[in-house]
This record gives C-alpha cells, sequence and structure tokens, in this order.
C-alpha cells in the first residue's frame, strides 16, 4: 500500500544559515518551486524525494539530545562516498561519529540539532 517516502520535513531556526549546511556543505539542490506556505522555508531534493526544512518555532528540546544522532530521531541518506563527505564535514568544522553498526556510516547534526545519518551506498548516483 505505502510506495515510497516522498518528503520528510525538519524544523530550522533560520534559512540562510540551514541553505548554508544542507547546499554548500552537503551539496543538495534547492527545489525552487516551493508555493508560499505563509511562512519561511526551503525544499531540498535528495534524489526523487525531498526533504522540506520549516523555519517555525520548535516544539521539541534541542539540548540535552545523545551525542550519537543514532540514538536519536533522524533521518538516513545513502552517499557513494562517504571519505568524501567526512572530508567535507571536516572542512566546514561540523562534527560526525561514526556508525557503531558495522556498515560504513556516520552521523551529523544540522545547524538546529536535527540528526542526520549518510550511509555508503557504492550504487548511488
Amino acid at each position: 500500500m505505502i510506495n515510497h517516502i516522498i518528503h520528510a520535513s525538519l524544523i530550522i531556526s533560520d534559512v540562510a544559515q540551514s541553505l548554508e549546511f544542507y547546499c554548500t556543505v552537503l551539496k543538495l539542490e534547492r527545489d525552487p518551486d516551493r508555493p508560499d506556505l505563509g511562512y519561511p522555508g526551503i525544499w531540498l531534493n535528495v534524489g526523487t524525494q525531498q526533504i522540506h526544512l520549516l523555519q517555525l518555532p520548535n516544539p521539541d528540546p534541542t539540548t540535552q539530545r545523545p551525542q550519537h544522532g543514532g540514538q536519536d530521531r533522524h533521518i538516513a541518506l545513502a552517499v557513494h562516498d562517504l571519505d568524501q563527505l567526512a572530508t567535507l564535514l571536516t572542512q566546514a568544522h561540523i562534527s560526525f561519529t561514526a556508525s557503531k553498526s558495522a556498515r560504513r556510516a556516520l552521523f551529523c547534526r544540522d545547524p538546529d540539532g536535527n540528526a542526520l545519518e549518510f550511509i555508503e551506498q557504492k550504487s548511488c548516483k
């Protein structure tokens, strides 16, 4: 009945700050067709899916979250080259942790504390 995820939404505090992280550091493409929803936000293309960033008051705590994003709610994204991503994160002074499983994966947080997992899959393009 359910075929795939179309998008996942994350709450952010500042569009410009999030654009820097998601588009400059992670190299995601911004979808220019986001309609005016009455609040600032960004739609980002991730393959055939999207991440929707919503600049809204955050009802969730952003402090005292687990250091390792794998122990928190998170979005998992496939990457072709985990070492290249680690280099980009390091250059941007963004801390990350390796997955505690046996697979090649790492976790980081965006500027608003949202956890992201990146799993290396060589078949990604």
